[in-house]
């Protein structure tokens, strides 16, 4: 594919031929680029200057500014753990010379990289790849009004609240990431973090083969619809997977959790205002409707709190019942208080089936 040379420009070179050393050849103006960020150079003044279809490549280093994504179709990738995004010393901002104010947004919000987009003009099809984001007071990876927006093997580490967080979008592909050590969830999807409301249909936003450890909970699916939760190793968490409804609607629910591997969730978590006590929780669903749970993998995860256990339906801290949720085929085995616990009776139609288990709340729903 052809290239358009252009200058460097603040440590960014916006040309793949002359960085390989082949002859620029001229080019249409809607043909993708590369942009190249070189050590030293501003992650945010190459996005400024993309656009749509075009690709950021940072090269290894460490970049301590905070990159606010609204182009869409644009590519950020790095090269993996050696491309690092942390936190500018001193008051939050991006190291460009001249920043922008909605640059500065992202930094004053404590987040590494925004995706953001209103409710009327959503950002659509950002690709982020290959990247470390650590040290964050918010989130590494945080977006807001996003369609089909993809994250893939990114590092989000040590971050204060998320390390990957979507909220108010659809279709999120979030797949091949390491999430460790941050303050809530390694992977965190939402309807709204700012005000109540029903569940949003994700549109079938998936959460695949990621590596989600030592956080307070691993995947937090809150108040959303239509989202598969599959293939993960979920361990060293509070909790590994929580699904939080409440008594808006649409419910919480029509989602997928399989295939997972949950194991050794064991952190202790303190209480909060709106939730007890986390220790030991495998899966936990509150206030879910029509939630598939199977083929998961739910070892070893003990606790003295009410929700600690394997896999556990729980009333909602606003009283919402779980309905007609099918927990099958699981291996739930060395969890404690209980590997299987209803411990919301009230709620109707959820159905425990051909899981194997050693410990049931109440007994007799284990399959052997």
């Amino acid at each position: 594919m052809s290239k358009r040379h252009m200058k460097c420009l603040a440590g960014v070179t916006v040309s793949a031929a002359t960085a390989l050393g082949l002859a620029a050849v001229p080019s249409t103006a809607s043909a993708p680029r590369d942009l190249v960020v070189h050590p030293g150079g501003s992650i945010q003044r190459a996005v400024d200057a993309a656009r749509p279809g075009d690709t950021v490549l940072v090269e290894p280093g460490t970049y301590r500014e905070s990159v606010l994504i609204t182009t869409p179709g644009l590519t950020l990738r790095g090269t993996g753990g050696r491309t690092v995004i942390s936190p500018a010393a001193g008051p939050a901002k991006t190291t460009a010379p001249k920043t922008t104010k909605a640059a500065n947004a992202c930094a004053t919000g404590g987040n590494g990289i925004c995706v953001v987009g209103t409710k009327g003009h959503t950002v659509d099809d950002v690709r982020i790849r290959a990247l470390t984001v650590s040290g964050f007071t918010k989130s590494g990876v945080w977006a807001s009004w996003t369609d089909g927006l993809s994250v893939r093997g990114v590092t989000a580490r040590k971050n204060g609240t998320w390390g990957i967080a979507q909220e108010r979008s659809t279709r999120g592909d979030f797949r091949r990431n390491t999430a460790t050590g941050n303050g809530d969830a390694g992977i965190f999807v939402a309807n709204s973090v700012s005000e109540e409301g029903g569940a949003t249909d994700t549109k079938g936003t998936v959460v695949l083969d990621n590596a989600v450890t030592g956080n307070r909970i691993g995947v937090t699916a809150r108040r959303v619809r239509n989202l598969v939760v599959d293939g993960n190793l979920l361990a060293g968490n509070c909790s590994g997977v929580f699904v939080v409804g409440d008594e808006s609607k649409p419910a919480a629910g029509a989602m997928t959790i399989s295939g997972n591997r949950i194991l050794e969730n064991n952190k202790f978590c303190p209480a909060t205002p709106r939730l007890s006590a986390i220790q030991g929780s495998g899966i936990v669903l509150t206030g879910s409707e029509a939630t598939v749970v199977r083929d998961n993998i739910v070892r070893d995860n003990v606790g003295t709190t009410p929700l600690s256990g394997g896999i556990l339906l729980f009333k909602s801290f606003v009283g919402a019942l779980n309905t007609d949720n099918d927990i099958s085929g699981n291996l739930v085995r060395g969890n404690k208080p209980a590997d299987l616990a209803n411990r919301d009776t009230a709620g109707k139609g959820n159905t425990f089936v051909s899981n194997t288990c050693g410990t049931s709340v109440p007994a007799g729903m284990c399959a052997g």
